[in-house]
Formats: C-alpha cells, structure tokens, sequence
C-alpha cells in the first residue's frame, strides 16, 4: 500500500468517495475509510441509491414502518434518502469543522425527472435542505438550461449546491456565471457568504467513452492515436476556466465579502476502458483547489498503485487545446458530444430514480400490514 491517498491530499486535491449505503454507515466502514483512506467527502445520486435500496441491506425496518402509515412511494424514497445522507453528514461532520465546511460534505441530488423544470428544481431544494437539515450537505442541481437560474436562485437563497451533469466548457462557464449571480444576490439579502459553499462536477470518463467510440469508427492510425486523449483535455481546459473566472474583477469583488470559490470536481473518474490505467483520471487530473470523487474500485487503486507527481493540469493547457481540436478535425463534433452525454446523463439518472420508485413501491406492499 502506497500513500499515494495522503500525496494526493497534499496537492489540494479533496478525496470524496462517489457511493453511500446504509449498510456503509451502520458497519462503521464510511468512518473506516475517514481515518484511513484520507475520504472527506461523499456523493449520492440516482443509480448509487437504486444500487444500495435494491440490495435490501439495512432498509427492511424503515421500509416495514413506511408501509405501515401507507405513505407514498415518493415520500417513503425521500424518507430513506434523507436518512443515509443525514447520517452520513454526522459521520462527517468532524471533517467539516475541522476544514471550516470546506470539506465534510456529503451531497444528495433533486428528483432527476425535474432536471427541464427550473421552479419545481428550486422549491426540491428548497425541501431536501430542509429534510436533510444538516450544514454539511450539498444539493446536487444539474447543469441543463433549465438547472442555471435554479442554481443562482438556490445559492441566493444560501444552500450550498453541487452542479452535476457538466460535460462542456461552455455550460461550465455559463455554471460558474450561475454561482456568481447566486452570490451576488445572497449578498445582496444580507446573507454570510462564508457560509455558503459550491462544488462544479464536471464529468470525465464519459467524455472518452463517447468519442473514443467516434475515433474507433474512423479507424485511421491518426484517430487512434487520439484515443483516451480528449476526457483529461477538456477537463484541465475546464480548470484553465475556473482559474480565469475565480482571479476576475467580478470574483474578487465577492472574495471581498468572505465568498469561497466554487471548486471543480472531477466526477466519473472510475475508468471505463480496460486498456487505460484505472487510476488515469486520478493520476493526470491533480491540481489545487479540486475534488476527485471516487468510486470504491477507484479509491482502493488510487491508494495501490497510483502515481501521483505533482500538478498534472496547470501546465497542459496548449497541449489539451491541440488534442480537442485535433478530434474536431477528424469531423467529430465536439459539441455534438457533449449535448448528446448531458441529455443521456439525465436520462440515465431519471431511470435509475424510475427503477428506484418500482422496486420501493414493491417493497412498501410487500410489508404493508394485512388489513383487520
């Protein structure tokens, strides 16, 4: 076993683990993995419930009592979600006063099938902030047309939010804009900026999946050579953004005021493609200032065999411009990609959430007590 987890942690880099379950919680293995894998962080989403619920591990009672009062499929989910993610915030809430609520966090997204519905994603919020009530939680919003103004809406009103489902550049500056306008109008309300907190996921093996797939197509010795390129060159390109944006006359005008930046978080960093080394995306995305949330897979590789050598981004900037333009020369459209991952990301996490509220549903009527 390297420290390859505690080299990482010294360069800035946050280690969050991409995966929540009650059975993680209750076993003491999230606590495990605190003290000794260097984890200050946690991300939930759709599929990473529908996973932990459908094992059954830890549900039954919970699930037996829902049944009992015939609540609705929709409120016995939030009921359960709410729960792991309220215990894992207390597991981490010495994390969170020990890096003044820099880190701690644990993050749990509104219902997916919201995702094109900019009011009814900001009173969801609004809901799972208060159901969650615990100062170390992000609401995950994600980054469609329709989650922008959610997100300025939300952080003015002063919820700390995690923006997921960001695969271009252009919605990530256009996130970070959002981010800015939230603060401007927290501040404006009066509110302590300090308080309130904002991580971008800007997704990564997704990226090579997609237009490695395109390259294959091609065949050409020149696509191949690409392969396994672009997903590390939009990523650093988009730190080059968030480098740009959090040193501009807009930004520091809040930093005034004790706003925090938005951190980038490198999310899907379990590699996809066998031929790629299975800590690629933790290995060549290490820069300050970032998170990297890992699944367990990813965690367990990175703290093995991972080489970790300093800054892997702030000097590649050129050369990621050169890579993603070169895709584009060999007539795969970049922004076709990207459009085409975010709708499939929504609609991955939609039937999860799905999926989800059947197999709930025939648990609540499995255990609903018989009538007399």
């Amino acid at each position: 076993m390297t420290d390859a987890l505690k080299r990482l942690s010294d360069e800035g880099v946050a280690i969050w683990l991409d995966d929540l379950s009650r059975k993680r919680i209750t076993s003491g293995n999230l606590a495990e993995l605190i003290d000794q894998q260097h984890v200050v962080g946690v991300t939930t989403n759709p599929s990473i419930f529908q996973k932990a619920i459908s094992s059954g591990d830890g549900y039954e009672q919970q699930l037996a009592d829902l049944a009992a009062r015939k609540v609705t499929v929709e409120e016995a989910l939030r009921m359960i979600t709410t729960a792991d993610v309220r215990d894992a915030a207390d597991v981490l809430r010495p994390v969170f006063d020990a890096t003044g609520g820099q880190d701690g966090r644990v993050s749990i997204e509104v219902d997916p099938r919201l995702a094109h519905n900019t009011r009814a994603t900001i009173a969801e919020a609004k809901q799972l902030a208060w159901l969650v009530d615990r100062p170390n939680t992000f609401i995950k919003i994600p980054a469609t047309k329709a989650g922008l103004p959610a997100i300025t809406e939300v952080i003015g009103l002063g919820i700390s939010v995690n923006v997921t489902l960001i695969f271009s550049l252009e919605r990530y500056r256009e996130v970070m804009d959002a981010y800015l306008a939230g603060l401007e109008k927290a501040k404006a309300a009066g509110l302590d900026l300090s308080k309130i907190r904002s991580v971008a996921s800007f997704f990564v093996s997704r990226v090579d999946t997609e237009i490695d797939k395109r390259l294959d197509a091609l065949g050409t010795d020149e696509a191949k050579g690409l392969r396994g390129k672009a997903a590390l060159a939009n990523a650093r390109l988009a730190y080059q953004a968030y480098e740009e944006v959090f040193s501009s006359d807009r930004w520091l005008a809040l930093d005034k005021a004790q706003a925090n930046k938005q951190r980038p978080l490198w999310a899907s960093t379990g590699v996809k493609d066998p031929a790629y080394k299975d800590t690629l995306y933790v290995d060549e995305l290490v820069a300050p200032g970032t998170v990297n949330t890992m699944p367990e897979a990813t965690l367990n590789a990175t703290a093995d065999h991972a080489q970790i050598t300093g800054d892997t981004v702030r000097d590649t900037y050129e050369q990621a411009r050169a890579e993603l333009d070169a895709v584009e020369k060999l007539g795969i459209s970049y922004d076709d990609v990207v459009q085409l991952l975010e709708d499939e990301g929504v609609e991955k996490f939609e039937a999860s959430w799905n999926d989800l509220l059947k197999s709930t549903e025939a648990e609540l009527e499995r255990l609903a007590p018989s009538e007399g």
